[in-house]
């Protein structure tokens, strides 16, 4: 018998940034059914940082996508601070999605034909800010992510860690309250590697944006203010 709302949900605690309560995913393949969640739980606040460490083949895109509204659970809730997003219509999450969540994936999927400064600016006017209001944003992150000097220039005549700041950049331009990171660093060498975490561990710290950052990295999981892992389809500290 499926459990209420209110007793999946974590008791007596003020709404986090970002909750998943009980939350279940299965897949078919062939006449197999292969659970991927069994009723996984994770709570993170404003303003910390979790590191996911998860093999491949576990459930950590899974959790990712359900976590930023991309998929639906088959059981359980996902809860953006008060609200909980499971019964909402496509368009009601669509919206939670584009001013709520920003996500980051290990490739850094920038607009070619467009500057590191207009790469950020186009989730803002789509949100309806002005030109002129959106470019003075993004030079302030640009600036942030201590990439300043290169808003001018296109993905392509930028490095790789130049253009993962830059992604970053993107993701919290429209101020979310929940960043998902997706191995970001992954296609870096470790300098570089270091080099963004440390820019976008500042902004994180800055903004009080509460982030779920998957990683390999055991040395950048380590410096996050908690590491967890997916075993048996359930989320579990590190």
């Amino acid at each position: 018998m499926d459990m209420s709302v209110e007793s999946r949900r974590a008791p007596n605690l003020s709404p986090a940034a970002l909750e998943l309560a009980g939350i279940t995913r299965s897949f078919s393949e062939g006449d197999r059914q292969l659970d991927i969640l069994s009723g996984a739980n994770l709570r993170i606040e404003a303003g910390e940082m979790v590191a996911l460490v998860a093999p491949s083949g576990t459930g950590k895109s899974t959790l990712l996508h359900i976590a930023g509204l991309l998929e639906r659970p088959d059981n359980g809730d996902v809860f953006v601070g008060a609200v909980n997003c499971t019964e909402l219509s496509d368009e009601q999450r669509t919206a939670i999605r584009r001013n709520d969540i920003g996500f980051v994936y290990q490739f850094h999927h920038l607009l070619p034909e467009f500057t590191a400064q207009e790469n950020i600016m186009m989730p803002q006017m789509i949100r309806g800010l002005s030109r002129a209001v959106a470019a003075e944003r993004a030079d302030e992150l640009l600036n942030y992510m201590r990439i300043g000097e290169r808003g001018k220039h296109r993905p392509s005549e930028l490095s790789g860690g130049e253009q993962q700041r830059v992604a970053v950049a993107r993701a919290v331009a429209n101020a979310p309250r929940i960043l998902l990171l997706d191995e970001p660093t992954g296609n870096l060498d470790p300098k570089t590697a270091n080099y963004v975490f440390d820019a976008l561990a500042a902004l994180v710290r800055a903004s009080g944006v509460a982030t779920l950052f998957a990683t390999h990295n055991m040395e950048l999981a380590g410096q996050m203010d908690r590491a967890i892992t997916l075993q048996d389809g359930l989320v579990t500290p590190l």
